[in-house]
């Protein structure tokens, strides 16, 4: 359980480690419990995550973290990126438009 903590902890700070420079976080949603965690957060530059994640048992003394969300960004390009994920038992399964597809 201590995992769920670490993990969502881990996750905001390295999203929230290095801001564009003048940009301000606008909204920033946290919510941890004992068997799962949320959070969402918003900057002024219009990138955005949202992540839930919670504890899935898969037998008897094998629990798993299963994780799920999203996040969206402005390219340099001027063109937005977003992309949605699960994290589980087989993986980090990212999808978006701009992944390929194998």
């Amino acid at each position: 359980m201590k995992c769920i903590l670490v993990f969502a902890c881990v996750s905001i700070v390295l999203c929230l480690a290095a801001p564009a420079p003048d940009t301000e976080i606008v909204e920033l949603v946290s919510e941890v419990n004992a068997d799962n965690y949320n959070y969402k957060f918003e900057t002024s530059d219009g990138t955005k995550q949202e992540q839930h994640g919670s504890i899935k048992n898969l037998g008897p003394e094998e629990d798993v973290l299963q994780v799920a969300g999203s996040y969206s960004y402005l390219g340099d390009d001027g063109q937005t990126y977003a992309i949605t994920y699960v994290a589980d038992e087989n993986g980090f399964q990212p999808q978006g438009e701009h992944i390929p597809h194998l």
